[in-house]
């Protein structure tokens, strides 16, 4: 479980490289051949978005110019206009509090990431906790 911003763009690598490897791929093809997890996909998939690099047409992602800018831009404000206001959080409560699913929180935590406006950080009492907040 991998919540380090640099991660982001790491896995967003990944992404890339499997794309531009095999051409468009299915979300679980894709997931599985970049060997990542659910929340590291999405934020990838943010990031890579944020740079106008992947699009989804259908049920397949593919390296081209993005269409999920207006999506992902959104949410990147609803969570954005959280952190802003709250200054962190946990982010297990982003997604409820901009009232989105936790993929499209971590798509626009990817987008954020790549725009430089957010850090994580991961305190640990009993369960991890990631706490997000603007840079």
């Amino acid at each position: 479980m991998m919540y380090k911003i640099e991660d982001f763009g790491k896995n967003a690598g990944k992404v890339w490289d499997v794309l531009n490897t095999h051409g468009s791929l299915t979300e679980k093809t894709l997931m599985k051949k970049a060997n990542l997890t659910n929340n590291e996909f999405y934020s990838a998939i943010g990031w890579l978005a944020k740079e106008n690099k992947v699009s989804k047409e259908e049920n397949y992602f593919t390296l081209k110019e993005t269409n999920l800018s207006d999506w992902i831009g959104e949410n990147a404000g609803k969570i954005w206009q959280i952190l802003n206001t709250w200054g962190e959080i946990d982010i297990k409560y982003l997604q409820k509090f901009a009232n989105i699913s936790k993929n499209d929180t971590f798509l626009a935590l990817g987008w954020l990431a790549k725009e430089d406006k957010v850090k994580t950080r991961v305190v640990k009492p009993k369960t991890p906790q990631v706490i997000v907040n603007l840079k």
